[in-house]
């Protein structure tokens, strides 16, 4: 049988950057070899494309604080009409077949559409959300209320602009929301410009970072509850993995949390949970994720309350592939092992192309 070309992608222009590096060394690892031959293409943080023929693309992958991308490679783009071919910018002779890619992508310029519209105009199968699927789960501002719309559980928010400045009224906010709040950016993720918010002092600089990553910021409720996530996988029939717990030691389960404190939190991995809260929680999820036109994989957020409701909070729709990530942890104790999780969802790309090709793109 002939080997599979997989482009895996990495890096990206998001403040996501060196997240993204840890969750392709590990995606790369667990690809299996005897199935699929790996063209690895980073992507530099000026956005330009860079293939690896060599090894040591991923510098330091076992560290948060230093991994970074490798100096060499050589320059690339996507050869348009050529029949999916990755082609050299500076003549070298680098003429690479791509089958189906793997945006390990996370954040702006990866995770929201961008790419993803790339890839279908190069006419490459893509693992994850299509172009819609992708820019609306990673808007969360729109997520919530397409969610809201479908009548979904989620705590109440507020959406605001950066042209909304002045009007952003802190005692206005607590009269709605009550206090402590969250400030997030509207499009960003990793819980990168995320705030706990307990006073004024603490609103004017939050509300000032959070804006730094994205030109809307939501304002939203806080829940008290225990983190729940599910992983989700599939196209027109997907399914939801058990649930599991975050027990974050910090205030809230942060960026430093995430991935910069080794000790950040503690989980539960399924979440001790009864069978009648784990199906309805799965029931949620699975809403959640049809309801914003998603395929391929997320991984969907929220929070269990003491009186048995389940709130949405986000969606991935690139989860983190570190190797202390929940997506592919959910997997394996829902008995799919990382090897063929990744296998899957390559498949599953491959098949959802195909079906695509079957469409009218004009009239005959």
């Amino acid at each position: 049988m002939q080997k599979i070309n997989v482009g895996v992608m990495f890096g990206g222009r998001s403040a996501e950057h060196e997240i993204s590096l840890l969750s392709a060394y590990n995606v790369i690892a667990a690809i299996p070899k005897n199935k699929y031959n790996i063209v690895p293409i980073g992507v530099r943080k000026d956005g330009s494309y860079v293939y690896f023929p060599k090894g040591d693309f991923i510098l330091h992958p076992g560290d948060a604080k230093k991994v970074r991308l490798s100096g060499g490679g050589v320059s690339v783009t996507f050869a348009f009409g050529e029949g999916r071919h990755l082609a050299s910018l500076k003549g070298t002779g680098v003429d690479k077949r791509i089958d189906v890619v793997f945006p390990v992508l996370h954040g702006t310029y990866g995770e929201d559409g961008t790419m993803q519209g790339l890839l279908s105009l190069a006419d490459i199968p893509f693992v994850g959300p299509g172009v819609l699927g992708s820019a609306v789960g990673m808007d969360k501002d729109v997520a919530k209320r397409l969610w809201r719309d479908a009548g979904l559980p989620m705590a109440d928010f507020l959406p605001f602009r950066k042209s909304d400045l002045k009007k952003i009224q802190f005692q206005a906010i607590v009269r709605k929301l009550g206090l402590p709040f969250f400030i997030k950016p509207a499009v960003a993720g990793s819980s990168v410009g995320v705030h706990k918010v307990k006073s004024a002092k603490q609103f004017a600089v939050a509300l000032r970072d959070a804006f730094s990553y994205s030109d809307k910021v939501l304002i939203e409720q806080m829940i008290v509850g225990k983190e729940i996530e599910c992983s989700v996988l599939g196209n027109e029939r997907p399914v939801v993995s058990l649930p599991g717990a975050v027990i974050p030691t910090h205030s809230f389960y942060s960026y430093e949390a995430k991935y910069l404190d080794e000790h950040g939190a503690h989980f539960e991995i399924p979440a001790a949970l009864p069978r009648k809260v784990v199906q309805k929680i799965q029931r949620i999820v699975l809403d959640a994720f049809k309801v914003l036109e998603l395929e391929g994989m997320a991984r969907v957020d929220g929070f269990l309350t003491s009186k048995g409701e389940f709130i949405l909070n986000e969606v991935n729709t690139i989860p983190g592939f570190t190797k202390i990530s929940m997506y592919p942890k959910l997997w394996e104790v829902s008995g799919v092992s990382y090897p063929e999780l990744i296998d899957r969802l390559l498949q599953l790309a491959i098949e959802r192309h195909k079906r695509e090709r079957q469409l009218k793109t004009a009239r005959l």
